[in-house]
């Protein structure tokens, strides 16, 4: 992971787009792709997005890429160890979400009783 951080920051600095790389301006990049990936599934069915095309499922593997190293290139420029930290958030979600209590049910953590 630390290996392609650093190719993202050195593709950034050989074209002067630091400066461009503001924390805001990542988040935003992050969503603006993630909706460009899901621009891919808005007309599916659930049956047709996990039986995608080859050619379909290249350019999702491309817009995941591209919510992944914005990602990444955020963590770093914010100092953030992504790793660590989905550790920590594992474990708060471990605590929101009981199996025992939640297994089988897609709702918010403060819905269940």
């Amino acid at each position: 992971m630390q290996d392609l951080q650093k190719k993202l920051l050195d593709f950034a600095a050989a074209r002067d787009w630091k400066q461009f790389q503001s924390p805001k301006n990542l988040a935003m990049s992050i969503s603006i792709e993630a909706a460009e990936l899901m621009e891919h599934f808005q007309w599916l069915t659930p049956e047709e997005s996990v039986t995608l095309t080859d050619e379909k499922r290249k350019e999702v593997s491309y817009e995941l890429a591209d919510v992944f190293m914005y990602t990444l290139l955020m963590a770093k420029r914010m100092n953030i160890d992504l790793l660590e930290c989905s550790a920590e958030k594992m474990e708060i979600n471990e605590e929101k979400y009981p199996a025992e209590r939640v297994k089988g049910k897609a709702l918010k953590y403060s819905e269940y009783k």
